[in-house]
C-alpha cells in the first residue's frame, strides 16, 4: 500500500480476527488478562498500550512516512512529552515569532521553569535563523503554515542549519495529506488531532511522529511514564476521522480559495493572509512544500478591532469558536481569544486580525455568509 488515501484507510485496521469486525473495535478495558506472569498478547495495561491506540498510532506514521507514531491525549500533550524527553535544564530552543498562543505559552511559562531557555525568530528567514543558533541550542521548533498569520517556512532550509539540533514541524494546519515535513528533513512532526486529523469537532488529541526509531522508543518510554495518553474511544474517533482525510482536505482547500478570492476584493478587508496568493511572502515555498494551500485563512478589516468584533458577530454559516479544522466552517478573533495568552509579548497579533476555518459546507453559502458580515 502506498497512496495516501488507501493508508488512511487501511493502515493499521486489518479486519478483527476473531469477529471479522472491518472497523477496528474500541478496546474499552483497563487491563488485560495475562496467561501467566510475564507472559501476556501484547498488552498488559492501557496506559502502556491498547489496542485501538495501536491502530491510530500505526495509521499516522504510515501516513507521515514516519518509523514510529505516538497518540496523546492532547497537542499541548505531546508536546509536553516531547520537550521532556529532548531537552535538558540549559538547553536553547528557537521558536517562531508567530507561534501558536498554547505553544509558547508551554516555553515561556512551563519549560522556562525548569532551565530551558527560547528566542523567538522570524521562521521564514533562514539568515536569523542561522544566527539565532547558539552552542546550547538543541531544538528549532516550527509551524508552517502558523496559527494565525500563516507563515510559511521552508522546512528544507531549517533542516540544513539545525545540524543536530532536532527540527519538530508542527504540521496541524497542513495535515499529512498536503505536506510531508520528514521527508523534507525534519526530525519529529507533532499534531493536534483535535483539528483536521478528527476533522468532525468531537475530539481532542494530539500526536508525535519520528523518523528515528530510537527517538521514537524514548519517547515512547516518556508517554508510558508521564502517561498523557488518550483513551480508547478518542483514539477511535481520530481514526475514524483520518479515513476521510484526503477528501475533506481537498473541499477545505477549494472552499478556502473561494473563500480568499471574496475577500481579497472586498473593500472592508485590508489585507488577506493567505499561501495561496502570488503576493505572499511564503507563496513560493508553500507551492514547493505543499500539495494545497489549505484551508485555513486569516485576514484584517479595515475598520480595525471594532470592525473585526462586529463580524465574527455577525456571520451565521461560519461559527464563532475556538478550534479549527472541523467540517464546519468557524470564525474567530485571535487576538481575545486562541492568543490572548501572547498578548503583551513579542508574539502579540494585530487587533484587526480575523481567522477562518473554512469548513466543507456549500461554498456560495459560505460566501454569502461573510459578504453579509463584512457589509
Amino acid at each position: 500500500m502506498t497512496g495516501f488515501e488507501t493508508l488512511a484507510i487501511h493502515a493499521g485496521q486489518e479486519p478483527d480476527p476473531t469477529t471479522g469486525a472491518v472497523v477496528v473495535p474500541i478496546y474499552q478495558t483497563s487491563t488485560y488478562v495475562q496467561e501467566e506472569v510475564g507472559r501476556h498478547k501484547g498488552y498488559e495495561y492501557s496506559r502502556s498500550g491498547n489496542p485501538t491506540r495501536t491502530a491510530l498510532e500505526t495509521c499516522l506514521a504510515a501516513l507521515e512516512g514516519g518509523a514510529t507514531g505516538l497518540a496523546f491525549a492532547s497537542g499541548l500533550a505531546a508536546e509536553d512529552t516531547l520537550i521532556r524527553t529532548v531537552l535538558k535544564p540549559g538547553d536553547h530552543v528557537i521558536v517562531p515569532n508567530d507561534a501558536y498562543g498554547g505553544t509558547y505559552r508551554l516555553f515561556a511559562k512551563v519549560a522556562s521553569r525548569w532551565g530551558i531557555e527560547h528566542t523567538p525568530v522570524p521562521l521564514a528567514d533562514l539568515d536569523a535563523v542561522a544566527k539565532a543558533m547558539t552552542p546550547s541550542t538543541r531544538m528549532i521548533w516550527c509551524e508552517t503554515p502558523t496559527n494565525p498569520l500563516l507563515g510559511i517556512a521552508d522546512i528544507a532550509g531549517l533542516a540544513e542549519i539545525a545540524k543536530g539540533a532536532t527540527l519538530v514541524v508542527d504540521n496541524t494546519f497542513a495535515s499529512p495529506y498536503l505536506q510531508q515535513p520528514l521527508a523534507l528533513g525534519a526530525d519529529v512532526v507533532v499534531h493536534s488531532t483535535t483539528k483536521y486529523l478528527g476533522g468532525h469537532s468531537d475530539v481532542v488529541g494530539g500526536a508525535l511522529v519520528t523518523a528515528d526509531t530510537a527517538l521514537g522508543e524514548e519517547l515512547a518510554f516518556h508517554q508510558n511514564a508521564m502517561g498523557s495518553v488518550p483513551g480508547a474511544f478518542d483514539s477511535w474517533l481520530v481514526l475514524r476521522g483520518v479515513k476521510t482525510l484526503g477528501v475533506r482536505m481537498d473541499r477545505h482547500c477549494e472552499n478556502a480559495a473561494q473563500v480568499v478570492e471574496l475577500l481579497t476584493r472586498h473593500a472592508a478587508v485590508s489585507e488577506v493572509l493567505y499561501p495561496g496568493l502570488p503576493e505572499h511572502a511564503g507563496h513560493d515555498i508553500a507551492t514547493k512544500q505543499m500539495k494545497a494551500y489549505g484551508g485555513m485563512v486569516s485576514f484584517r478589516l479595515a475598520g480595525g478591532e471594532e470592525k473585526a468584533l462586529e463580524v465574527c458577530k455577525r456571520t451565521e454559516v461560519f461559527t464563532l469558536g475556538e478550534s479549527l479544522g472541523g467540517v464546519e466552517s468557524l470564525i474567530e478573533h485571535p487576538g481575545r481569544m486562541t492568543h490572548a495568552s501572547v498578548a503583551g509579548s513579542q508574539l502579540e497579533v494585530p487587533s484587526d486580525l480575523v481567522r477562518l476555518s473554512v469548513g466543507i459546507e456549500t461554498a456560495d453559502d459560505l460566501l454569502a455568509d461573510l459578504e453579509r458580515a463584512l457589509s
